[in-house]
């Protein structure tokens, strides 16, 4: 009896640091995505677009397949619209980790002013660490939420 408890003890410690890592990755990947929202919301255009990796391929409904670039590009239009304000907040609903992997599906508020107009665009974002420690989305897919109208 002892001896049985002593191994599922001792299972347990081993497993422990697996959890308490993608604990951590999650909680960084979640960083992530509400420093980016802070960023863009802020206006710093080059910090918003280094939540994207170099690498990037990104899919939105509606929009030729895009990099890096082209993401970029249309954070900055965003950012720089004179007659618009956008405002992002996200919705995170599930983060899973694997080993230098995480795949993040979430929704994102968008608002935009004037008229207080709100949309919702859901996503799956896939994040790879990097070389330089940092957490960026490798691959990205995305829709706007259509209510059947």
């Amino acid at each position: 009896m002892l001896r049985g408890l002593s191994a599922c003890v001792i299972a347990a410690l081993f497993a422990m640091p697996v959890t308490f890592a993608h604990a951590d990755t999650a909680g960084e990947v979640r960083a992530r995505l509400e420093r980016w929202a802070a960023d863009f919301n802020a206006g710093r255009k080059a910090e918003a677009c280094d939540l994207f990796s170099k690498t990037l391929v990104s899919d939105y409904r509606g929009q030729a397949e895009g990099d890096f670039a082209t993401r970029c590009r249309l954070i900055e239009r965003a950012i720089d619209n004179p007659t618009h304000s956008f405002r992002y907040e996200p919705a995170i609903k599930e983060i899973i980790v694997a080993d230098d992997l995480a795949i993040v599906r979430l929704d994102w508020i968008l608002t935009v002013t004037p008229g207080d107009v709100r949309a919702v665009e859901s996503g799956l974002d896939v994040f790879r660490k990097e070389d330089d420690g940092a957490w960026r989305i490798v691959r990205f897919m995305g829709y706007d939420q259509d209510d059947g109208k």
